[in-house]
């Protein structure tokens, strides 16, 4: 089905992948990165009609992005979850998606990054960006050991999300649902969003999100 999401076949591109690590998967281009949320009807089929979040998107409370398709999947069971069942690809600015990473604080404690728990509090009040990284997973729902990021904004970084980075919203669902069938070992049908590892080269946003060096050292 058309979208402008350019397709590949997992089994193409599962081995291109890091198989550890922390490292953002996504599809992107020199101008833009591609991100998904999954929302209920009310919200993601107005937003993917007008290119824009509506009144009844709330600016008012955190909101999450995830620039990993088969994690997304995972979170909303393939468009099947009640709440989730519009999945949106957003195209944001790769300029903001930068300064998202490069301000984002652990959404729990961080010993390593911050020996002491009252700096994690303090750096946690003064950020609009939570960071999450959690197990990826493979089509079918099976744990990797890969991480995947997500981020959650909230404030001023949410706003400038909405109204300043965000390019363009597509409605996903029905190629979510079309895949959704081929989902399942061996995967020999299943066409995903092409994604490679996202570079990190700013000093602050690699200190922040504690990602891996990609190509791995030998």
């Amino acid at each position: 089905m058309p979208t402008r999401l350019r397709l590949e076949p997992y089994l193409e591109q599962r081995p291109r992948w890091p198989a550890a690590g922390r490292h953002i998967l996504a599809q992107y281009d020199d101008d833009a990165v591609v991100v998904y949320q999954a929302y209920r009807p009310e919200i993601g089929l107005d937003a993917a009609a007008h290119g824009r979040f509506g009144p009844a998107w709330s600016r008012d409370r955190m909101s999450w992005i995830k620039p990993n398709f088969l994690w997304m999947m995972y979170r909303c069971g393939w468009a099947t979850k009640e709440g989730q069942e519009v999945v949106l690809a957003l195209w944001l600015r790769r300029a903001g998606f930068n300064e998202l990473l490069a301000s984002a604080v652990p959404s729990s404690h961080d010993p390593h990054r911050y020996p002491e728990h009252r700096d994690w509090k303090r750096a946690v009040a003064r950020s609009d960006v939570r960071l999450q990284w959690d197990p990826d997973h493979a089509p079918g729902g099976t744990p990797e050991t890969r991480r995947a990021v997500q981020l959650g904004l909230r404030g001023p970084a949410l706003r400038r999300f909405a109204d300043e980075w965000l390019l363009a919203v597509e409605d996903i669902t029905p190629l979510c649902r079309a895949q959704h069938p081929h989902a399942q070992n061996p995967y020999r049908e299943l066409l995903t969003p092409a994604e490679r590892v996202y570079p990190v080269t700013d000093p602050a946003a690699i200190a922040a999100l504690g990602v891996d060096p990609w190509p791995a050292p030998a």
